[in-house]
């Protein structure tokens, strides 16, 4: 992919739409130029094709995940307390980039294929988060977990279908709600203290 000139990045958001609700196999670049303004011609002289711009868009949206969760991971207080905000952080990039953030899930398949993808998704949420994982071991506010990756992923699947679900909803669920209803859930579980 060559460089993008920057009045162009924007409009390319407008492909998300295409892919969130057709798939990557059912859209064409004639759709994509038609969704975005950008002639066709345009479109091939920058991307080899509409996985490219698939691609560009994953890293636009995982890029922004990996801002918000890296600064509420790096605030103040115990992990616990950095963990609920991380997870506050990711659903608000759900709900600023619904589309995107759909059609990213739409072909998570396909782009967890994507070394550049799996790459971005291991900094952007997975290494953080299993940071956070063994540092509330440490501080006591979590408890000890002998596998944080598997936990950090598991995490990711939790806080991406929350995401998905509740902004998809009419009308959408608010953050602070699917965050404090997902953070409840990882934070305290499902079992109560009389549970086995």
């Amino acid at each position: 992919m060559r460089p993008l000139p920057p009045h162009m990045e924007p409009k390319l958001m407008a492909a998300a739409d295409l892919f969130a609700r057709d798939g990557l196999d059912a859209t064409k670049m004639e759709d994509v130029a038609a969704a975005t303004a950008i002639p066709k011609a345009t479109l091939y002289y920058y991307f080899t094709g509409k996985e490219e711009i698939l691609s560009f868009l994953f890293q636009k949206v995982l890029g922004v995940v990996q801002a918000a969760v890296t600064q509420a991971a790096a605030g103040p207080g115990t992990a616990a307390a950095r963990l609920r905000r991380v997870i506050t952080a990711h659903l608000q990039v759900f709900a600023d980039y619904p589309t995107a953030s759909r059609a990213l899930q739409f072909d998570l398949g396909r782009a967890a294929r994507l070394p550049d993808i799996a790459t971005s998704v291991e900094a952007s949420f997975i290494g953080p988060v299993s940071q956070l994982i063994r540092e509330g071991g440490r501080d006591g506010s979590l408890r000890v977990i002998p596998h944080p990756r598997m936990v950090a992923a598991a995490l990711l699947g939790a806080v991406t279908t929350t995401g998905m679900h509740a902004t998809g909803m009419e009308p959408p669920a608010s953050v602070a709600d699917m965050a404090d209803t997902l953070s409840q859930l990882v934070l305290e579980g499902l079992v109560t203290n009389g549970g086995t």
